[in-house]
This record gives C-alpha cells, structure tokens and sequence, in this order.
C-alpha cells in the first residue's frame, strides 16, 4: 500500500509549529464586552446566574471602564435596567435614561473606548415586550419604529459611537438610520441585530435585566430556530436599509448562519456569546467538569472561525487577561 502524499501529523509536532500554521487567531480586539447598568450609587450588584458579571451604578463605571481599556477591550455594549417602567417603555428614550447618563459617564472618563448601544424597549416596558403592545396583546410594529428611532436618537446624543437595534421589528434599521441623519449624527453606525433567534439560551440575561415578558413569548417577531434561509433574508434587509454591521444571535448554535452571513456581505459580520452559551461553562466549571479557560477560547475561536468579524462575550476581559499571561488565542 502507497504511503499517502500528504502528512499533517507533521505540522503538529509542537507548540511552535502549531502557531506557525494556525488559520484561525482570536485577538482582544475582535470582543465586545456587555454589562449592565441600573439606578443608585455605590451598586456592584453580582448577577447570579451569570459568575464576574455586574449590574452596575452610573457612578461606578468610569472606573470599571478604565480597567476594560486597561486591559486593550475595544469597545463595551451597555444595557440598562431603569428605576421605573411603563407600557411604552419611555426609559429607553428619556434623554436622562440610564443608559444616556452612562453614555456620558464613559465618554468624559475614557474617551477612547468605543460605546455601543442596545436600542430595544423589553428592559424599560412593564409587559417586557420589545415593542408597543395592542389591548389584544400583539406587538406593533410600526409604531415601535418610532419609539425605538428615539432611542437611538437620544443614545446617540449623548455620545454613543454605533446603536444596536435588537427588537426584531421589520423597518427599524430605515427609521434609525432616517432620524439619526435627519439629527445631524451621520457618524453614528448601526450594528443590526439582523438574525436574532427566539432562543432558549437567553434565560440568565432575562434575569439580570429583568427583561423577561410578562405575557406571551417573542417568537412572533424573533426567528424561529430552525429557519436558515430567513435569517439571510433578514440581513439583506437590514442591508438595504442602511445598517453598517449585521449581527446573528445567539452566536454558538448559529454558526453555519454566522458563515452563510460571511459569506453573503463584506459588511462587518458581529456574533453575540449569549448568557446562556457562558453560563453553562461557569456552571460546569465551577463543578469541575471542564477546564473554563480552554473551553471559553475554544468556543469563542470557533465563532471567529465560522466568520465573526466580532465578538460580543461576557469573557471579554478574561480573553485579555488570558492572552496576556500567554493563554493562547
């Protein structure tokens, strides 16, 4: 029997040989870091479901995000949890919101980071939908557009650097885009949450912002899981429409979309890390199941791999801190 042509047991022999020849590389730079920010002072409230995650007072942040920018994280995605919410989730776009006040907050202390904004109404409405609710309980759209066209509007007046649409609602790209532009703020960029599944994975952050609805589910406006050839639809429009980056959420059982997006666009492709995705290796790790670190490098390289361009993961700092000592990446 010939020996085969090709050995590649040869280019694994060791460490060095395996750097040299490796295809795929995760760098602090691709990560967003999400956090949560909430009403009070003194507050460093620890999510319990979610290990070294943080609901955060405006005045503690500054410092929390010079330790991010310390550490080389580009860039953090703020959700905010208000001190009182209605059925049109007026929080959201009140220019003295939480989140505006810690877009603020961050701009003055560290001016170099680039602030994100998740623009949605279900942390700010008492019924926890993303959007207006009729008296028959269906969640409007069009006259969501408005409310969330506000949203981004005031986020981005006070200094936010790209406004993450995150509702699902059909049109809200155009209706940002149109109200940031006709507001004099063209610099600001859209990061479309354009593939956002109705998924299971998002039980600890419905926790930690309190964002879970009170009715109903969200499987009217967000993507049913088994659907590939929507979720490209989906992005396309978001496309037309303006958005400047597409994003697929959940990130690790939607990797064949996040490629199939890659693949379609030379826009910007985002991958959100869910709550749920990092909380099922805390809890593993915590019992001793599996190694935290390897698992959480492998899993985020392998939505790098699948065609991220970026990262939206709650181990933001801990990559940097891993990469640092020399954890690989």
């Amino acid at each position: 029997m010939p020996f085969p042509t090709e050995r590649p047991r040869r280019l694994r022999r060791s460490d060095t040989l395996r750097r040299m020849v490796r295809e795929t590389h995760l760098s602090v730079d691709d990560l967003i870091f999400p956090l949560f920010v909430c009403p009070g002072t003194g507050v460093k409230d620890e999510i319990s479901s979610m290990p070294g995650n943080y609901r955060w007072s405006v005045d503690l942040l500054p410092a929390e995000m010079e330790e991010v920018a310390a550490l080389g994280v580009p860039a953090v995605l703020l959700f905010g949890i208000p001190e009182s919410k209605d059925p049109l989730g007026t929080g959201a776009y009140a220019e003295d919101g939480i989140v505006q006040q810690a877009v603020r907050a961050i701009r003055q202390a560290v001016p170099e980071l680039v602030v994100v904004t998740d623009v949605c109404l279900c942390e700010y409405t008492s019924h926890g939908h993303c959007g207006e609710v009729a008296e028959d309980g269906e969640v409007l759209n069009d006259p969501t557009l408005d409310l969330l066209a506000k949203t981004a509007l005031t986020q981005a007046q006070a200094g936010a650097d790209i406004v993450a649409p995150s509702d699902m609602m059909d049109g809200r790209v155009a209706a940002i885009r149109e109200t940031l532009d006709g507001n004099g703020l063209q610099g600001v960029a859209v990061m479309a949450y354009s593939a956002k599944y109705a998924s299971a994975f998002y039980g600890p952050f419905r926790e930690a912002a309190d964002s879970a609805p009170q009715f109903g589910d969200r499987k009217a406006y967000q993507m049913d899981p088994p659907n590939r050839r929507e979720a490209l639809r989906e992005v396309a429009l978001d496309i037309e429409e303006g958005a400047d980056m597409v994003m697929v959420k959940p990130a690790l059982a939607y990797l064949d979309i996040v490629r199939e997006v890659r693949e379609m666009t030379d826009l910007p492709v985002a991958a959100y890390n869910v709550s749920g995705e990092f909380s099922m290796v805390k809890a593993a790790a915590a019992n001793g199941w599996i190694d935290e670190q390897r698992v959480a490098l492998e899993i985020l390289t392998a939505i790098k791999r699948a065609g991220a361009d970026l990262i939206l993961t709650y181990w933001a700092k801990d990559v940097a801190r891993w990469q640092a000592a020399g954890g690989g990446g």
